[in-house]
């Protein structure tokens, strides 16, 4: 009573003096955020306990969470007289959907994949509130297409599995290598002349001049249309592989980072809407700081790799090494290229992406953040350089774009043209192109493919159509053991546990020096 009694007069003290620990009643996920220049005065021990806080943070009203008067895609609200706010401060397909990146990216544990349940609806964010009503116009209720024009609720957005962001640094830094190659290629190409744009033994096609210098980028496969240029351009296509997004239209952990943060939670960071403003009208200003955006990009940079789980069965085993040749004889290698290597070094990460787009951090404006992904000092495991100083990244993936679906109606489809008209002939016509998955992890990341609606890799295996046709029909043609040894392999990819030393390991997370 007596200990009672003095934390009484001190809240007392604190409430007649108007002096009140900011803790006190205080419902914020971040109470103290980091300034701008801490990220160079943060061990980086510090800086990604900081990026971990930010990434599980549950984020509320008290500190800005919500958007009640802008889109996902930072715009404006259509009807600013129908905010965002209760009961319409969540919504599942125009978000803001969720209120922590750890609620989605929680599969086998934080920085992974998501359940069904967290599956994303993409498109959605350039409406002010979509509801599940097919036979809603969303107009009626303060939304319309770019063009003004009302749209109804089955034409606004595509659903797509959470992906899991396990080994995303080394992912990152290969996708900038073979940009720098693709880039050097094009810089080499003489009007007149065409050059075969090959990186890291990946081809993506052809680049042609035309005498008079200007680009034929007709033959060029693989890249998204915002890499590109239209033939017949005098603006040399920019060529950026973008290895993140199912449809590969994010460059960089920062920029899906910027995109997550504003259109799941309604945080906004200062280096996408500015410093002192308040772009969503919630009343509150600098959301997340630059350095904030650094330290969970670097979170997600620094997360382990993915690795191998081989139980201590033979007959389990036995049928993995089986699975991995037929997975090549039937041509799955093709697309899921085992390891691709990271060269120079590349696996020093270094923050900014000097190929990231307006509206997140651009190299030269700030000074450059450099890590080691190899190093000790970060959660394990981790990858290592071989005796001639290549970097072998098992992603099974080959960064690239491919069409993988049947048709227009697949419930992938998504726009080339992200200005097509919701309901438009060329918004169902559909992009059908996605990146190829990268499988290290996926055996226990489920749901599984782009839209999330797969509970099995079976399935995954046998949706495959378009580019990979020919690849599912040998697969359906081999013996069921041979299929089932297939499937083995799959879920042999997996995330490992916590501290994992070893990149391939049996049931208990012990290493598995058997396998071979």
């Amino acid at each position: 009573m007596r200990l009672f009694a003095a934390n009484l007069a001190a809240i007392l003290l604190y409430a007649n003096t108007g002096i009140v620990p900011a803790q006190i009643g205080s419902e914020k996920s971040i109470p103290k955020h980091l300034q701008d220049g801490d990220e160079f005065r943060l061990s980086i021990a510090d800086l990604l306990k900081h990026g971990e806080k930010l990434f599980r943070a549950v984020w509320t009203v008290q500190e800005g969470g919500g958007r009640p008067l802008a889109k996902g895609t930072g715009a404006p609200l259509s009807d600013p007289g129908s905010p965002l706010i209760f009961p319409r401060n969540f919504n599942r397909i125009s978000a803001p959907d969720s209120n922590s990146c750890f609620g989605c990216h929680a599969q086998p544990r934080v920085g992974g994949g998501g359940d069904i349940v967290t599956n994303v609806f993409v498109l959605g964010q350039r409406f002010d509130f979509a509801t599940f009503d097919a036979a809603d116009p969303i107009a009626t209720r303060g939304s319309r297409d770019e063009l003004g024009r009302p749209v109804t609720q089955s034409s606004v957005a595509d659903e797509r599995a959470t992906i899991g962001m396990f080994g995303s640094g080394f992912i990152e830094m290969l996708a900038r290598q073979m940009t720098v190659e693709l880039q050097a290629i094009r810089d080499a190409t003489a009007p007149g002349a065409s050059r075969g744009l090959t990186t890291k033994g990946v081809s993506f096609g052809v680049i042609a001049r035309f005498s008079d210098g200007r680009w034929d980028t007709s033959r060029i496969e693989g890249l998204p249309a915002a890499s590109l240029v239209p033939a017949g351009s005098s603006t040399p296509p920019s060529l950026i592989v973008r290895p993140f997004s199912q449809a590969g239209r994010i460059v960089s952990l920062r920029e899906f980072s910027n995109n997550a943060f504003n259109q799941h939670h309604g945080i906004q960071s200062t280096e996408r809407f500015g410093t002192g403003t308040d772009p969503d009208g919630d009343g509150f200003v600098n959301e997340l700081t630059r350095a904030d955006v650094t330290a969970v990009t670097l979170f997600q940079a620094t997360l382990p790799v993915p690795g191998r789980m081989i139980p201590r069965d033979r007959a389990v085993e036995a049928a993995i090494q089986l699975g991995e040749v037929r997975f090549a004889e039937i041509g799955c290698t093709a697309c899921h290229i085992p390891a691709l290597p990271l060269t120079r070094e590349g696996w020093i990460y270094t923050e900014p992406n000097p190929f990231n787009p307006p509206g997140n951090l651009q190299a030269g404006e700030t000074r450059e953040l450099r890590i080691d992904l190899t190093s000790d000092q970060l959660p394990q495991p981790r990858l290592q350089p071989d005796k001639n100083g290549v970097l072998y990244v098992p992603a099974f993936t080959d960064l690239k774009l491919h069409d993988i679906c049947s048709g227009p109606a697949d419930p992938n489809a998504e726009p080339l043209d992200m200005q097509a008209t919701p309901g438009s002939a060329e918004f169902f016509a559909g992009n059908r192109r996605f990146l190829t998955k990268k499988l290290w992890g996926a055996g226990n990341e489920p749901p599984f493919f782009h839209h999330g609606r797969f509970t099995t890799l079976r399935e995954s295996v046998l949706a495959h159509s378009g580019e990979a046709l020919a690849s599912r029909t040998a697969f359906e043609r081999l013996p069921a053991a041979e299929q089932d040894a297939v499937i083995e392999m799959l879920k042999s990819l997996q995330v490992l546990p916590p501290n994992t030393r070893s990149l391939v390991v049996d049931e208990d997370g012990n290493p598995q020096p058997s396998y071979r």
